[in-house]
């Protein structure tokens, strides 16, 4: 079994908007939903139990809430800054909060619920690049002796990230945010938010989401360019000197929509030696998707193996694929590929790789190598004698 990092999984939004109790195994989380009637109820993939039988030992734990949205984007906002035009409309009752500051208190709990995890042993918030590679070691080790008498594994590695930086009531707060383990962001989420226009419509940086960037840069909050509008990630690019990546995007080229990347970002991100993860959720992994079609309907892995291939051909090899499953980020079994039941089925990609002539070292570097180069190289760094693990 091949150790993964997934770069996208919205555990704590899951705990503590749909009470699903990440320390249980799947099957019994889909025995309580049943009966519920809310999207991807009694459907869920993801587990720490079973991201432990999926070999991910390493993963991005987001943070996940959104200050009030205007609405629908402007429909011709290009050449306008992000802002809200159109009146509150709650879009996600699971999602959306009247202002930021109770934006912000909510991921501050879903922040405590990862250290309520780290307390119980379940998980290890990774903080620097010395404390990465020292699990991705133990977790290596341990899945090496998998067959055998092996004890229990080690924790699971988050690294905590924000999916939509609307939390951050100012960019006078970041430096705040960083001393309490955020190690990357997003600027925005769906629509027009408080930094930056995202998926959904185009628009530059607002001046607070130019500040933000700049205090990245300063902080060394590792810039995640997913969600972002084409006219605002550009701009983003130019305020942001360090190595940026993709957490949970596909392809446009494959899938035409404003919310996967461009060859040309792709492009960019590569030049920065950064990572772009794919993501397992149905209508960006084919053309046309229907949805709500019966699950026979829905795309492979192998379809997903397509936009593997076209990264590695946008940018000449396999150093810049990643995964960033996003499995359990608002939709269940119904949306994903029709042979992924959990996310244990990940590892199933290694075979679809391998029947498309990837080398062992290849899908290593894709299933984990590549996103733990990144992010031991742009991690904080200090003395590994310092280290409890």
């Amino acid at each position: 079994m091949r150790l993964i990092l997934d770069a996208h999984l919205d555990l704590a939004w899951n705990a503590m908007s749909f009470d699903r109790d990440q320390t249980l195994p799947v099957a019994t989380l889909r025995e309580r939903e049943k009966g519920m009637t809310g999207k991807g109820r009694g459907n869920c993939t993801t587990s720490l139990v079973e991201m432990r039988k999926a070999g991910v030992g390493l993963c991005l734990g987001t943070l996940l809430a959104r200050a009030l949205p205007a609405g629908p984007p402007d429909p011709n906002p290009v050449s306008t800054v992000a802002k809200r035009t159109h009146g509150p409309v709650i879009l996600r009752e699971d999602l959306d909060y009247a202002n930021q500051t109770i934006t912000c208190a909510t991921a501050l709990g879903q922040m405590a619920y990862y250290r309520m995890l780290e307390l119980d042993g379940e998980v290890k918030i990774v903080r620097t690049a010395e404390e990465l590679m020292i699990l991705a070691d133990r977790w290596r080790a341990w899945l090496g002796r998998v067959n055998a008498e092996t004890g229990p594994p080690p924790p699971i590695g988050i690294v905590i990230s924000m999916e939509g930086a609307d939390p951050i009531r100012s960019p006078r707060e970041v430096e705040t945010w960083f001393e309490n383990g955020l190690r990357t962001a997003c600027l925005a989420h769906y629509g027009p938010c408080v930094y930056a226009m995202g998926t959904g419509g185009d628009g530059v940086l607002t001046p607070d989401g130019v500040a933000l960037v700049e205090e990245f840069d300063r902080l060394g909050i590792i810039l995640d360019l997913v969600h972002t509008a084409d006219t605002a990630l550009e701009q983003a690019l130019d305020h942001y000197s360090r190595p940026v990546f993709v957490s949970h995007g596909n392809c446009r080229a494959l899938v035409p929509h404003d919310r996967q990347m461009s060859d040309a970002q792709i492009r960019s991100i590569a030049a920065r030696d950064g990572v772009v993860g794919v993501v397992l959720d149905s209508w960006m992994i084919v053309k046309d998707y229907p949805r709500g079609c019966a699950r026979q309907q829905n795309p492979s892995l192998e379809d997903l193996a397509c936009h593997i291939d076209h990264l590695c051909q946008v940018t000449g090899a396999s150093r810049h694929a990643g995964l960033g499953s996003d499995l359990d980020g608002g939709f269940g079994t119904e949306q994903c590929p029709r042979d992924v039941e959990t996310i244990a089925d990940l590892q199933r990609l290694g075979e679809v790789l391998s029947k498309r002539g990837y080398g062992d070292a290849d899908i290593a570097a894709i299933f984990h190598g590549n996103f733990l180069r990144f992010f031991a190289a742009n991690l904080p760094h200090v003395p590994v004698e310092t280290i409890a693990v």
